[in-house]
């Protein structure tokens, strides 16, 4: 039944006066404002005086700074661990607490101003959405439901993520309706009032699919309910699924590292795949389980079949059973790649899985960026765009320092007839500092690292995938 049900496919779908003597000069346009939370926040939430919102990236003790990703911004703010508040999920913590917060947890942070620095007066980290327990729908009847299809189970399963999420993977049967642009996709809802609506998304504290039921109430459905722990607990139980056009568009055409599985006989692979491919049939996957790379690097898995889905099927559920998440299957497979008019290949199939993430654009190995920093050459400058009170911890000998959020002003600073090789305390805001200076033509890159530097200009390297 549910290989039937997957060869439907996925549906797929913010002066008036001059000096008479001369004309006045032009006013300096004011600088953006910087912005206090992620922009897709935004749809839920408004901002709010001295407080930024965001998603945790690390602390740092020595400095007593605490780093957050706003999205397309980082935001170093300081604070006093003898006077900071931490609250998670209502919960009052220690600031030791802040040790063990997982990198992406949603955050806010109250501050204060003092001598031009933020400085934090308390920190919350986001617990579970609360949702009146007869509006919440639970794994075991979402799996039925998925299980007996929206025709035969008479429910429309909604996606309320943004699209870029959805190309990922979704939930077999999703229609997605997402939650930031819910009024120019609204009516993808079906007709029916009376039809049982399930809306889910990033987890149990992301507020789009919990905001879509309210929305969906107030149109007149009157039996809507939230799959709370929606695509994170799905992918870590069940396998999910991709459109052919999803794999092509958001993964292969962006050259985007994953492991793509055809589940076909070898001497039919042999006659023609996709490009990339590995050959696994289900009979070789308890073997070729042992040859897989390490689960913590969280590879994902596409995984195709002629087109009826059941072998397509078997092979990813024996990849989610061993404990790999974010694995789909590709309804319609083959038949549906090449219907589709995409390119295949013929040739041996290739039957080893071989998976690294792809460095970063500009971002330097981590060896070579040691070998610079302890040994700059007179053409390279070693640039530090961390916060001036993490630098005073220590510097990298001879290397300039400009914070990230100085550079626009002071890239004058930075010489162009020198390799520039940023770095920061994670490798975002030298990752952000890179894409300035390259714009403005400049030859640089940047360390893709955690790096901690001592008083004497010694450091620490752990590289980032």
């Amino acid at each position: 039944m549910r290989s039937k049900f997957l060869m439907a496919g996925v549906l797929a779908l913010g002066v008036t006066a001059a000096w008479a003597q001369a004309p006045a000069a032009p006013a300096a346009a004011a600088p953006a404002a910087k912005p206090t939370m992620p922009a897709v926040c935004g749809t839920c939430h408004k901002p709010a005086p001295n407080q930024v919102s965001g998603y945790f990236d690390n602390v740092a003790f020595k400095t007593n700074s605490i780093q957050l990703n706003l999205g397309n911004a980082v935001e170093i703010i300081r604070f006093d661990p003898k006077t900071l508040k931490v609250v998670d999920a209502g919960a009052a913590k220690t600031p030791e607490f802040l040790r063990e917060v997982k990198k992406g947890h949603e955050t806010r942070i109250d501050y204060v101003e003092k001598d031009g620095a933020k400085v934090a007066t308390s920190i919350s980290f986001k617990g579970p959405i609360k949702i009146a327990q007869e509006k919440l729908i639970l794994y075991p009847e979402v799996a039925k439901l998925v299980e007996q299809g929206p025709e035969k189970g008479n429910f429309t399963l909604i996606d309320s993520r943004p699209l870029p999420r959805f190309q990922e993977g979704t939930i077999p049967g999703s229609i997605n309706l997402p939650y930031p642009a819910w009024d120019k996709f609204v009516g993808r809802l079906p007709t029916d009032k009376n039809k049982l609506l399930v809306f889910y998304c990033q987890g149990v504290t992301c507020m789009m699919s919990p905001n879509s039921l309210i929305k969906a109430e107030a149109l007149g459905y009157k039996n809507v309910k939230v799959y709370r722990e929606g695509w994170p607990e799905w992918t870590e139980k069940n396998v999910g699924v991709l459109a052919p056009a999803f794999l092509k568009e958001a993964w292969l055409d962006k050259d985007i590292p994953h492991v793509l599985i055809d589940a076909r006989p070898a001497v039919v692979d042999a006659r023609g795949h996709i490009k990339g491919s590995v050959n696994i049939p289900p009979e070789k996957i308890k073997d070729a389980l042992k040859t897989f790379p390490d689960k913590k690097l969280k590879p994902p898995f596409m995984v195709y079949d002629q087109g009826d889905g059941k072998a397509a099927m078997d092979v990813a559920k024996q990849i989610t059973a061993a404990g790999y998440p974010n694995v789909v299957v590709l309804p319609g497979g083959y038949d549906a790649w090449v219907k589709a008019g995409y390119p295949t290949v013929a040739g041996v199939p290739v039957t080893q899985v071989a998976y690294a993430p792809k460095p970063r654009p500009g971002s330097l190995p981590a060896e070579e960026f040691t070998s610079l920093a302890k040994n700059t050459p007179a053409n390279v400058l070693i640039l530090d765009v961390r916060n001036q009170d993490e630098a005073n911890a220590g510097m990298i000998k001879g290397a300039l320092l400009i914070p990230d959020e100085d550079l626009a002003t002071r890239m004058k600073e930075v010489p162009k007839d020198k390799r520039i090789v940023t770095h920061c305390a994670t490798g975002v805001r030298a990752e952000m500092a890179y894409h300035k200076l390259k714009a403005a033509g400049y030859n640089v890159s940047f360390l893709n690292a955690d790096i901690d530097i001592a008083k004497d200009g010694s450091f620490k390297l752990t590289p980032r995938m």
